[in-house]
């Protein structure tokens, strides 16, 4: 007897199914009949700028509209852009372009600091070896030089 509730649970599973089939079916045949309405009704035509010859489509012509009046604007501009103050200085930084390889300098200035140090420690070296092989005092020559620099700029302010 088990047997027979089983068969009866799946007749009643096909049923359902069929059910659902001929719904989605309606569905599909509601959706076609709007799809082909959609199809009937064919969108009316604007014209913006042709002019037609048909008094049918006459009536989808657009009516000529008149530009508007700009002369109170432009005015107001006009107005607006007389300044009685004169700029006396000009930034010629911010009026100036740019030349074609800043991004160039800019991106390589960290590298040049870097060897700028190395070529001023790399003279001073050179110097302190030719002050060992001249025998000179390396004191003595360091003072004369910074005494040399402030009479060459004593010599400048005068």
């Amino acid at each position: 007897m088990a047997a027979v509730g089983t068969l009866e649970n799946e007749a009643l599973k096909r049923k359902e199914r069929l059910r659902n089939l001929r719904n989605k079916q309606v569905d599909e045949d509601s959706k076609q009949k709007s799809i082909e309405q959609e199809k009937q009704k064919l969108p009316k035509p604007v014209f913006r700028s042709y002019k037609p010859v048909d008094d049918n489509l006459k009536e989808s012509a657009l009516p000529k509209t008149k530009p508007a009046d700009v002369t109170e604007k432009i005015q107001g501009h006009l107005e607006a852009s007389k300044t009685d103050e004169v700029i006396e200085e000009v930034d010629l930084v911010n009026l100036a372009p740019r030349k074609p390889d800043w991004d160039l300098k800019r991106d390589v200035a960290k590298k040049l600091e870097k060897l700028e140090r190395r070529t001023q420690r790399a003279i001073a070296e050179l110097i302190r070896e030719r002050l060992k092989k001249s025998g000179e005092d390396f004191a003595q020559v360091v003072n004369a030089g910074g005494a040399n620099n402030q009479n060459v700029d004593d010599d400048d302010d005068d």
